[in-house]
């Protein structure tokens, strides 16, 4: 089985202020950015990552191979409920997103 990891060069993710997180995907070329496009659509994005679809917010710079999604954090962060100040867990959940 092959992952989203396998067609990148990066995924991170981090905070965008306290309210939203960004999770930024790399690309090598323009073959890879297209797959990681199709294998990375809004609805199984934003059912990995337990928001609506409404809610995420998808930017394809093209010119740059990089794939970028936007969404609410689950916790205000900073708050004693907030389990990753930084927001840098949320990459992992999209690296394992299927390809297949």
């Amino acid at each position: 089985m092959t992952k989203l990891s396998d067609h990148t060069i990066k995924i991170r993710s981090k905070n965008a202020g306290p309210f939203w997180l960004t999770i930024d995907i790399f690309c090598d070329g323009p073959e890879a950015f297209a797959k990681t496009c199709q294998i990375a659509d809004n609805t199984r994005v934003a059912e990995m990552l337990g928001t609506s679809e409404a809610m995420l917010k998808r930017y394809e710079i093209v010119d740059l191979n990089v794939l970028k999604f936007s969404l609410p954090r689950p916790e205000v962060q900073g708050t004693r409920f907030d389990r990753d100040m930084h927001g840098a867990s949320f990459a992992n959940l999209l690296a394992d997103l299927s390809a297949d």
